[in-house]
């Protein structure tokens, strides 16, 4: 059975949600430990906090979601923490679900958003991608990669803050380094309501940044499942030109050498990285 738990919410200008949120979790969780991760705010986040009791961590000014999630993790005494988001967006009275899977084991637990929660129709179409790349990768059936709403190990979870983000892909990180590291994930189907306020994300900026999780999937998890399929299609590719060539006109051209010499740079580059992942993890219990 879970002993302690801490409750970190990593908040920006969210004065006004967190006076509605707060209280609403404290009814849920009256015994535990609520830390406030005040990202650089300029409007009365930290007051709200504080006058809800709420721990508050302050940044002087803004590093980031990953950075106020593990600025929250570092002091966080509870045996399990869950994370949620600052907006509105989360029940608190589905903490309950996430807790019930980690009494019955499991090191993580995420929170998979059901379709009508997704922001709109852009974001649900690049989470349904990303969670069907993270699953062909893993082999497992990944519901929810992006999700902030989650419950962990604590002890566990801390293992990993070095290779966490200080942007808006934490959960992607520390889903697929639990995974490779053979840790039980589980995942429970809730529903979230729709952001009050504005959002912090902004789509060009950020954009770049959600695309660059598919190659942190790859990297994070198994390397060689990516670049060795890429540079099969390089050398294909290589030596049906090289074919085609030599048939009809004798050459060998330097598209062809190109694309075959390509290949096992790819190759020699995903086998790299399969090492460096595999020191990354080492070691770890």
């Amino acid at each position: 059975m879970i002993e302690s738990i801490s409750v970190v919410i990593p908040a920006k200008n969210e004065g006004r949600n967190l006076g509605k949120l707060l209280p609403r979790i404290r009814d849920e969780l009256p015994d535990a430990e609520i830390i406030v991760v005040n990202d650089g705010s300029t409007d009365d986040t930290r007051e709200v906090a504080e006058k809800v009791g709420a721990r508050c961590v302050n940044h002087e000014y803004s590093l980031g979601n990953g950075a106020a999630i593990k600025s929250g993790a570092r002091v966080a005494k509870g045996e399990v923490i869950v994370f949620m988001d600052g907006d509105g967006q989360h029940d608190p009275g589905q903490i309950g679900l996430l807790l019930e899977k980690i009494n019955l084991g499991a090191d993580l637990v995420v929170g998979a958003r059901q379709s009508g929660g997704q922001a709109n129709i852009g974001r649900g179409l690049a989470n349904k991608f990303y969670n069907w790349f993270a699953s062909l990768v893993t082999g497992f059936k990944i519901q929810d990669l992006t999700s902030g709403f989650r419950a962990v190990n604590a002890n566990k979870f801390r293992q990993f803050l070095n290779l966490l983000p200080n942007g808006f892909s934490y959960p992607t990180t520390s889903t697929m380094a639990f995974l490779r590291s053979g840790y039980r994930v589980k995942f429970v189907p809730i529903e979230v309501a729709k952001r009050e306020g504005k959002s912090h994300i902004r789509p060009l900026r950020d954009g770049v940044r959600f695309l660059l999780i598919i190659f942190k999937v790859a990297t994070l998890y198994s390397p060689l499942k990516v670049f060795v399929p890429l540079a099969a299609v390089c050398f294909t590719l290589g030596l049906s030109r090289y074919g085609y060539t030599y048939w009809y006109f004798g050459t060998f051209t330097n598209m062809s050498a190109l694309l075959m010499v390509a290949s096992v740079q790819i190759f020699l580059m995903g086998l790299v990285s399969e090492q460096i992942t595999s020191l990354v993890y080492k070691d770890r219990d």
